[in-house]
């Protein structure tokens, strides 16, 4: 037999080859932050389940903001931790609740900087559910009406985009409606569409102590085995008005980033999730993986099933390892 003419290995001989020919292309400008709000000044406390990530008081989160603006990172999502919390989620709507003040302070720290929310009402309940709760069932129709107030809030902030999380139906509609009506028609949705009942969630939990008291969330967020509904979802988020489409969690659920990619022609986000981070940390810290080379080749898999800017925790560290050009 002759020798094949075609040799691949051509193409992969050098590094100055394969960055040539290379088919994904991971920056910082696909990338946005995660970070924690809690109240207090200048407090920063370590996050035990997810190593170098923080509790921030709104100043130091708006330092830590202005630090991932100078790496090139265009975008931060907030998530809050209430001083009290109660059955209905107050403080996730006040205009002083936690989020609120950590939107104003990056904003007047970095105004350039996009600052997106997180929409929902499990971090601000006393049950930890993601909705009102009527004995062990979760009101959907009832949690929209708190879910739009919480909406328009942040954006009264000054938040420059937000993201429901919750997974009630007809949310996406409930927000994009009161946004409308209070005067805020071009504050895009990042819907959290196709979010699912996962275990990677468990140090996220931990960090602003979520957990729900009772049962699980089983009931409003999707079921891990299913690819079908989530397309099913996603067609009723881009009725209701989502401007922007994300997969939750992404490393388990590729496949249905790359599916949710080929089917619609909105920007598609997916959320490289506290346990996809956590495990990667945890495994690096036991020396078993070289934590920098798994960090960038997870993140350039998940670009490469389609998603047009990943939600993660590895945000800063990325992005240095990228900007100094020696991946």
């Amino acid at each position: 037999m002759p020798f094949p003419t075609q040799r691949p290995r051509r193409l992969r001989r050098t590094d100055a080859l394969r960055r040539l020919v290379r088919e994904t292309v991971l920056t910082p400008d696909d990338m946005i932050l995660p970070l924690f709000a809690i109240g207090g000044k200048k407090v920063k406390t370590p996050i035990a389940a997810m190593p170098g990530q923080f509790q921030l008081s709104p100043d130091m989160l708006a330092q830590t903001a202005r630090e991932a603006a100078e790496l090139g990172i265009p975008a931060v999502i907030l998530f809050g931790i209430p001083d009290d919390k109660d059955a209905v989620g107050s403080e996730a709507y006040a205009a002083d609740g936690i989020v609120q003040r950590a939107v104003r302070a990056v904003k007047e720290a970095v105004p350039d900087l996009l600052v997106i929310t997180d929409v929902c009402l499990c971090e601000y309940t006393d049950h930890g559910h993601c909705g009102i709760v009527s004995g062990e069932t979760i009101e959907n129709d009832a949690t929209l009406e708190l879910l739009a107030k919480t909406a328009v809030s942040h954006v009264a902030a000054g938040a420059d985009m937000v993201a429901p999380s919750d997974m009630m139906d007809g949310r996406v509609a409930a927000i994009r409606c009161a946004l409308d009506d209070s005067g805020s028609a071009d504050t895009p949705i990042m819907a959290y569409t196709a979010k699912y009942c996962s275990s990677y969630y468990g140090p996220f939990r931990s960090a602003v102590d979520s957990a729900p008291r009772f049962g699980d969330r089983r009931t409003y967020q999707m079921d891990p085995a299913n690819a079908d509904e989530a397309m099913r979802e996603v067609a009723l988020d881009i009725a209701e008005g989502a401007d922007i489409i994300m997969v939750k969690p992404a490393l388990a659920f590729l496949d249905i980033i790359c599916r949710v990619r080929q089917a619609i022609d909105l920007p598609v986000a997916a959320y490289n999730v506290s346990g996809e981070f956590s495990m990667i940390k945890a495994a690096e810290q036991l020396g078993w993986i070289d934590g920098r080379r798994v960090m960038l080749e997870t993140l350039t898999a998940i670009k490469r099933a389609g998603a047009d800017m990943i939600l993660t925790y590895f945000a800063m560290d990325a992005a240095r390892a990228l900007n100094d050009h020696t991946t």
